[in-house]
């Protein structure tokens, strides 16, 4: 009896750890940085998950990234459509969800190049919208959020 047992909570384990990719880590965003960082803190906030924001907290990672920048694919991905962080069609209103990995993630102030499809990774996605246009000295970023809205520092 205590095989059985031993033997389903090793299934279970199994199970579980396969539904996300051990290696999900996102590569290179932004053409105008060798690597991934997070926005440190300026006078419109801090970039990193749970900052705070208002009376809420940042439900997602600001990844520093230049207005107008090619944003790439961090690993190969699925595009599953456009994502409106706003909904007020301001100059930075765009997005896109994706998937991969075991992952589901939304890219915002992006301008995607298409919606639909698949691309690999390191391939263009889109163009970072003009961020400066909306909060003059904020440090640009891309905004990496989770669909279910975890904490995505990790796969960073």
């Amino acid at each position: 009896m205590k095989v059985y047992i031993l033997f389903s909570f090793l299934l279970l384990a199994v199970i579980c750890s396969s539904s996300v990719d051990a290696q999900a880590k996102f590569g290179r965003l932004c053409s105008s940085h060798s690597r991934n960082i997070i926005r440190g803190c300026d006078r419109h906030g801090c970039g990193h998950y749970g900052a705070k924001r208002g009376k809420g907290k940042h439900m997602g990672l600001d990844i520093a990234c230049a207005d107008g920048d090619t944003v790439y694919a961090p690993f190969d991905v699925k595009l599953n459509g456009r994502s409106r962080p706003y909904g007020n069609n301001n100059a930075i209103d765009n997005g896109i969800n994706l998937s991969g990995k075991g992952l589901c993630f939304k890219l915002f102030y992006v301008q995607p190049d298409r919606t639909t499809g698949t691309v690999k990774k390191g391939q263009r996605i889109g163009r970072m919208l003009p961020m400066q246009r909306v909060y003059r000295g904020i440090t640009s970023h891309v905004h990496v959020q989770m669909c279910n809205r975890s904490n995505p520092t990790k796969y960073f």
